[in-house]
């Protein structure tokens, strides 16, 4: 019998534990997404109404202020995993939060940047990843306001995926016969025949009029590409 060259085995899950502090809408969402992926979370705010309404949702939930080096301590915030500043409006407090957070030792410290002059002064204390979750969705919604595309995810920045309408012009034809990746720099990585059910892209793959493309390249050529038609 020929040897099989697939893994004997799946990598492991690790259930990693995560500290969210601030839990407005965007703290509160992503410590709830990470409770249901089976992650262990703290949450924690200095608002007690926002901590009762996520008591009994999170693994833990507690009111204090990140800003108080030895309440980071007491809460054993140097044992997680990571830990992600979600602090809203008050820049002080997230400045300083994160400022601590990196004393500590935590491995990967993600802070939300409200402005770009926030977002490169947690750069320079040293967080691990600074993202721009309003800034981020703006980019996305507007492509998918402009009829552009069905939705639009950078994965880096020049780099992105989107969900596109076959064009009309592709029907009948096989992913081989378009020569897409030649002809339009960009790959086909999954189709749907309209529903959610996708399917990987092969160069046998037949394309329908009212597929939907998940499409993958650079910015400038799939920017090109979605508006074909």
């Amino acid at each position: 019998m020929p040897k099989s060259n697939k893994p004997t085995r799946k990598r492991g899950f690790h259930a990693a534990n995560v500290a969210v502090i601030g839990l407005g809408r965007f703290g509160s969402a992503l410590a709830l997404e990470l409770v249901n992926g089976g992650h262990q979370v703290l949450g924690i705010d200095t608002d007690d109404r926002l901590v009762q309404s996520l008591a009994g949702q999170l693994t833990h939930v507690v009111t204090a202020d990140t800003t108080d080096e030895e309440t980071l301590k007491e809460l054993g915030l140097a044992d997680v995993d990571s830990a992600v500043v979600a602090i809203g409006a008050d820049l002080e407090s997230s400045i300083l939060t994160t400022s601590l957070l990196l004393q500590l030792g935590i491995k990967q410290v993600w802070a939300k940047a409200n402005s770009k002059s926030h977002g490169k002064i947690l750069q320079q204390l040293g967080a691990h990843h600074v993202i721009f979750p309003e800034y981020e969705m703006g980019r996305r919604v507007a492509h998918m306001v402009s009829g552009e595309s069905l939705d639009y995810v950078h994965i880096d920045e020049d780099f992105v995926m989107v969900k596109a309408v076959c064009p009309e012009s592709f029907s009948g034809q096989t992913l081989a016969d378009l020569k897409i990746r030649s002809t339009y720099g960009v790959t086909v990585v999954a189709t749907s025949h309209g529903d959610s059910e996708y399917s990987p892209a092969f160069p046998d793959t037949v394309l329908n009029t009212g597929d939907f493309l998940v499409v993958a390249g650079r910015k400038a050529p799939l920017d090109e590409f979605v508006q074909l038609d």
